[in-house]
This record gives structure tokens, C-alpha cells and sequence, in this order.
């Protein structure tokens, strides 16, 4: 008798046993998939007792209960170390792929692709044969199979499941059991907990409150103790979270409800806190509710002065209100914004400094911040860094296109830069007052910013400086350094403007104060030291304003004023004027000055009002007499008549007449050519003479001590 063949594709095929009968039996993979293993004890130990062992099981038309699932399902005794009889037989290629899989135990999706299709087939034959009768462990008999078995169009057996599937693997790894919540070690660790609070361990206190919610998370008050303790270790933010999460379990508890509106003030939100406080019944206390008043009426105070009052006020109702603050919170972003505007507002160097401080924490924490980088760019419009300013407004505005702040500030400094560019323009081209106009303009842009003002006040003040309106120029710098006292360049302008009002004291008190604010400015010494020099000019007497004429006079304009003025003040036309006489003395030293060509010079350039002692110091070093310019009255008759003494080594004349013609006679009288140290410029150094010589000694008018050979 031939069996039907199962499996339409065989992987491998065993020779036939030779036995009497010439049933061919099924490959070695379906028989290993059909039957469990038969136990070492059961196992035929001959050829002959497995063909008729196969006989049989072939024979039988029925399988027991266990048979009908699947293997990968069922506990199946250990295989026999025996190994098979056939020696010769070599194994195939399924067989060594399939050494390393158990197929007892592992399900037949989990086979290789070659193993795979034969062991489902092999399942789902085995699965459509009945159970046999087995009386004696209680199964129900089934009809007798059918010698020739059907076999599906397809190849393969039916499934015993309705979508032809075979079995689902077991779990690995089965789900958890859900916690058991034990309320007794919940309570443990509350306690704990409480001891630790007392004893300021807010750490091991949090941990305990923790270990106690992990243990039994539906309770309120454990949530509520370990926000105290977030709360007493400085941590609001995690305390906010607690506080809310007990109000949800336990809502309109007063005592919770006190702790969030607390917590709420700590972070610096007056507002939330009120609104909580307001929910309270009963209502709570005015100690509880005061720190989140005070607070919300020192930002209203801020917010208030922004607008109408000075930086200072701003900053000082901000610190007020930072004092309710928690311990390390760090400031709410709206209130670094308040204060940017306060420096902003007060608008000197050292507030800018501070302005940019805050702008550039705001964005560390956000670079996209559009409020961040308006500040940003204020404060660089302020520094007169007008390009980079409108960078940053051009990025706020791709951050927000409809924030109008920003283009509030774009517009304006580009307005700005238009008008100074002009002004600064026709300045260059000399053409001030069209330089003023556009000064002026520039100048009704922007009030608020104090630097760029004081800038652009400078500017019209150089420009009234060179239209010789002097008193308009010291308003404007007047003005200039209101705005920024530290302006140097502004009190260089004032002192100039100063001295060209003819105020050369003012003018000297500016650039001295320049000097003491900024030692290193270049060319300060000199400007002191001209203004002092125009100073002493303006106590002297005024030819050019005796005789009516100006500096630039002519010496027919000069010879006019002397004959105009000589007439006017003649005490003989004036006999009853006291006066009359020294104002005629003053004309005519005011004609002899201006009249000589020489003495104009020294009289314009103030060399005569010059302290020698004060440029090249005093006596000379090599037995001459102390240089100075102390005249007795034998010098007097000796520059007059005699030889002049000897020189001195001195910076400015040391011995002799101080005659610019030498120190002897003059040129009328005495010697033709005078005696020695008559220069000026020194008594040793320059053209000194021996002394006392006469004009035709050839001593004379040379350094002492040289002779003629």
C-alpha cells in the first residue's frame, strides 16, 4: 500500500526500509514535524522494529488529543541521544539549515524560508486528522479517517483556523502586574518626610514627599508638602507644578490655594496671585495678600514712569519690586524689558552700557526675541552706530512683520542718518547756514535720544562758529553738554565760542576743565595757554579800540583813526574833562604802537605781554646777573648814553640794555653801535657783547670773550 503524497515539493526523501511490505514512507522533515520524538525507553532499537513500528502508526487511522497541537505548544519529552542506524544516508541541504533550529519548540513562521512552507503543511495535515479513541484519558471517538486523504486544489492542507493562520507565538515576555498601592508605607514616607522639613533637609524631605506620591499618587497633600519644600529649597518652578497638581486633586482648599498664590509672588507674577487670593473663601488675610499688592503697585509705578518721568524713578520702582521675588528666581522677561527702557531713557554712556547688558541676556535666551532685538537696536542707535541699529530692526521685523515698534525705529533713524548726512554735507562745501538748516532739522526727529541730539547740537554750534555768531554757537554747546556732560568736543566748541565773544576767561575755565576730565587730549596745553595769552591781551589797553579802527586796519586807516581821535579828546578841547588828558595820552600810545611796523607785531602777537621767566626760566650760569626784565633807573640812563653791562648766561637777557638795538647808547647818542648783550633773545646766547665797548671796538656785538685776529 503507497501512501498519497502531502507535500507537493519535497525538500528530501529516505530510502525505503526493507521490510516485507513496500510502503514508502513520508520525507524525514514531515515525519520529525507529524509525531513527537519517541522517548529512549520506547524508541525501536532494530531496523526491523522501527519498519513495523512505522507500520503500525501508519496503519492506525486515529492520533491521541495531544497530537492535534501544534509542538511549539506541547511539552515534549527529551529527544534520544541515539543516533540513527543509517549510516550511509548523507543530509541534504534543509537538514543543515535546519540543525540549528529546534522544531519541537520553535513555531514554524520562525523557520527559514526552506523549513517554513513544509512545516505549515505538515501542521495543517496534522491538525485535519481526527483524534483517536482513547478511552482511558477521557477523549471523544471521531469517524474514521479515510484511506485516501484529499488533498486541497492549492497543495496545501486546510487550516484549522477560520482565517488560515496558523497559531500566534506565545509572550516572551508577559505585561507587568499593575502597582499595589500600600497606604501604610505612603504614610511612612510622608512622615519621614516631615521630620526632615523640620529639620530644614529639604532635599531628603522632597525625596521622602516623592517615594510617598510613587507610592500613593492620588493623594493631595503629599503633592502640597513637597511643594513647601520645593519652596524652602528655592525651587519654584517645580513647587508651581506641585501646588497646581493638589489643587486638582483637592480643589478650593484654602491652605493649598494660600501656597500657589504664593508661589505665584515668588515668581513674579502679582497678577496670578491676586486672581487666587481673590477665589479664596473664606476670604484670606491682608498679611497673605500684601506682598502680591505691593508688588503689583510697584510695577504699575514702573510702568507709569516710563512714560512721563525720569530712567532713575523706573529703575528705583523696579528694584522695589524685585524685592519680592523669590531667592534665585531669576527676573521675568517683561521686567528686563521695563529696565533696558530706563537706561534707554536716561541715555548717558554708562546707562547705554547697561541697556546693552539686558538686551543681550534677553537673547541669549531667545536670538528670535523681536522686543529683545528693538532693545538691541536702540541701544546701538543711541551709541550712534546708526547701520548696525538698522540691521537689528530689520531682523525684528522678519522675527514679527507686524511689530510696530520696529518699524517705528527703522523709519526714524533712516530719516535721521538722510538729514545729518546732508547737514555734515554742506558743512564740508562751506556752506554753513543751508549745513544749519538741515542741522535743525535732524534735530526735531528724535528728542528722546540724548547722544545722537548732542551730536548734531555740536555740529550747528561749529557752523554758528564759522558765521561768527558766537552766542548762538555757546547755546548750542551749552545744550550739547546737558545732554551728555562727558561730550568733549562739545566744551572744546564752547571754549572757542567763548573766546571769540571776547569772554577769554570762560574760555580758559572750559578748556581747564577739559584738561581735568581728559588729561590726554591732544593739543590741551596749547589751547590753554593761547587763551591765557588772549586773556592778559584783553585786560591790556585796546589800541585798535582807542583809536576806532580794526585789527585789520590799514596804516592810512590807523593815521586816520590817530588825527579823528586826537581832535576828540585834546585837552584843550576838552577843558572842563578831567579825563581828557590821559584819553589823549592813550591815543597817542596807541598810534606810536600801531604806527611802527615792529612793535604792531609783538603788540598783535602778545610777545610783549610774554613772562620770560615763564617760557626759558632766569639768571645765566656762568657769572652773569640773574636774567629778568627789572629795569632801575641806571639801566635806564645807561641805555640812554652808556655802554651797556655785561650778559649774562641767562635765558632772556641777562646783563645789559634790553634795547633791541643793543645794549650800549642808542643809535642818536653815545656809541654808533652800542656795547654787548642788547639782544633779546639772551645774554650769552644770540649777539652779546663783551661790554662797554664802543662802536668802533671789535669786541662789540659778539659773544664775550672772542677776539677778532
Amino acid at each position: 500500500m503507497v501512501l498519497p503524497k502531502l507535500f507537493s515539493k519535497s525538500s528530501s526523501r529516505t530510502k525505503p526500509i526493507n521490510t516485507t511490505t513496500t510502503t514508502e514512507l513520508p520525507s524525514q522533515d514531515s515525519s520529525d514535524l507529524r509525531s513527537p520524538p519517541a522517548s529512549p525507553e520506547k524508541q525501536p532499537s532494530t531496523s526491523s522494529q522501527r519498519s513495523s513500528h512505522d507500520k503500525e502508526r501508519l496503519r492506525s487511522p486515529t492520533k491521541s488529543s495531544d497530537s492535534t497541537k501544534p509542538k511549539y505548544l506541547t511539552k515534549s519529552p527529551p529527544k534520544s541521544p541515539t543516533k540513527s542506524p543509517s549510516k550511509s544516508s548523507k543530509p541534504t541541504k534543509s537538514k543543515r539549515s535546519s540543525a540549528r533550529y529546534d522544531k519541537e519548540t520553535t513555531h514554524p513562521l520562525n523557520l527559514p524560508p526552506e523549513l517554513r512552507r513544509s512545516a505549515l503543511s505538515a501542521m495543517s495535515a496534522n491538525s485535519s486528522e481526527p483524534p483517536a479513541s482513547d478511552p482511558e484519558r477521557g477523549q471523544t471517538n471521531s469517524p474514521p479517517a479515510s484511506s485516501a486523504p484529499t488533498t486541497p486544489s492549492n497543495g496545501y492542507a486546510s487550516s484549522p483556523f477560520p482565517d488560515d493562520r496558523p497559531p500566534v507565538p506565545p509572550h516572551l515576555h508577559p505585561t507587568s502586574p499593575l502597582p499595589i498601592h500600600n497606604p501604610i508605607d505612603a504614610e511612612a514616607h510622608k512622615t519621614a518626610g516631615n521630620k526632615f522639613f523640620k529639620a530644614k533637609e529639604y532635599a531628603k524631605a522632597i525625596e521622602e514627599y516623592s517615594k510617598a506620591i510613587e507610592a500613593n499618587p492620588q493623594t493631595s497633600t503629599y503633592y502640597a508638602n513637597r511643594a513647601a519644600a520645593h519652596m524652602s529649597a528655592h525651587q519654584y518652578h517645580q513647587a508651581l507644578e506641585d501646588a497646581k497638581r493638589s489643587d486638582e486633586l483637592e480643589p478650593n482648599n484654602p491652605k493649598f490655594l494660600v501656597r500657589l498664590a504664593r508661589i505665584y509672588t515668588g515668581l513674579g507674577r502679582p497678577q496670578d496671585a491676586i486672581a487666587i487670593y481673590d477665589s479664596i473663601q473664606p476670604p484670606a488675610s491682608a498679611k497673605d495678600r500684601a506682598p502680591a499688592v505691593q508688588m503689583l503697585q510697584h510695577l504699575t509705578q514702573a510702568e507709569s514712569f516710563l512714560k512721563d518721568a525720569s530712567g532713575s524713578m523706573v529703575l528705583h520702582a523696579l528694584d522695589q519690586a524685585e524685592r519680592g521675588l523669590g531667592f534665585a528666581v531669576d527676573k521675568p522677561r517683561r521686567w528686563k524689558l521695563m529696565r533696558g527702557e530706563a537706561y534707554l531713557k536716561m541715555g548717558n554712556v554708562n546707562s547705554l552700557g547697561e541697556a546693552q547688558n539686558v538686551a543681550m541676556s534677553l537673547l541669549r535666551n531667545n536670538n528670535q526675541d523681536p522686543e529683545a532685538l528693538v532693545l538691541r537696536g536702540r541701544v546701538l542707535y543711541g551709541q550712534g552706530e546708526n547701520d548696525k541699529a538698522i540691521l537689528h530692526f530689520r531682523q525684528a521685523l522678519s522675527c514679527d512683520p507686524d511689530y510696530r515698534e520696529a518699524v517705528r525705529y527703522l523709519r526714524m533713524v533712516q530719516k535721521l542718518d538722510k538729514l545729518k548726512a546732508e547737514g555734515n554735507d554742506f558743512f564740508k562745501r562751506g556752506r554753513y547756514q543751508e549745513a544749519v538748516d538741515f542741522y535743525s532739522q535732524a534735530l526735531d526727529v528724535d528728542s528722546t535720544n540724548k547722544p545722537t541730539n548732542a551730536k548734531i547740537l555740536q555740529n550747528r554750534a561749529m557752523c554758528y562758529t564759522k558765521l561768527n555768531q558766537a552766542k548762538s554757537a555757546i547755546a548750542d554747546c551749552e545744550k550739547a553738554l546737558e545732554l551728555d556732560p562727558s561730550y568733549t568736543k562739545a566744551r572744546k566748541t564752547l571754549a572757542k565760542a567763548y573766546g571769540e565773544s571776547g569772554d577769554w576767561e570762560s574760555a580758559v575755565r572750559e578748556y581747564k576743565s577739559v584738561q581735568e576730565n581728559n588729561p590726554s587730549e591732544p593739543g590741551i596745553q596749547r589751547d590753554i595757554r593761547n587763551a591765557e595769552l588772549e586773556m592778559k591781551k584783553a585786560l591790556r589797553k585796546d589800541y585798535y579800540k582807542i583809536l576806532g579802527v580794526t585789527k585789520d586796519a590799514s596804516s592810512s586807516e590807523i593815521k586816520k583813526g590817530y588825527h579823528k581821535c586826537s581832535l576828540q579828546h585834546h585837552p584843550d578841547k576838552n577843558p572842563d574833562d578831567e579825563n581828557a588828558a590821559e584819553r589823549f595820552k592813550d591815543v597817542n600810545e596807541a598810534y606810536e604802537t600801531l604806527s611802527d611796523p615792529q612793535k604792531r607785531a609783538r603788540y598783535d602777537s602778545g610777545e610783549d605781554l610774554i613772562d620770560p621767566s615763564e617760557m626759558f626760566g632766569g639768571g645765566g650760569g656762568f657769572g652773569g646777573h640773574p636774567g629778568h626784565m627789572n629795569i632801575d633807573p641806571s639801566v635806564l640812563f645807561n641805555m640812554m648814553g652808556g655802554g651797556g653791562g655785561g650778559g649774562g648766561f641767562g635765558g632772556f637777557g641777562g646783563g645789559g640794555g634790553g634795547h633791541s638795538f643793543g645794549g650800549g647808547g642808542s643809535p642818536f647818542g653815545g656809541s654808533q653801535f652800542g656795547g654787548g648783550g642788547g639782544n633779546p633773545f639772551g645774554g650769552a646766547g644770540g649777539f652779546p657783547g663783551a661790554g662797554g665797548a664802543n662802536g668802533r671796538s671789535r669786541s662789540g656785538g659778539f659773544p664775550g670773550g672772542f677776539q677778532f685776529q
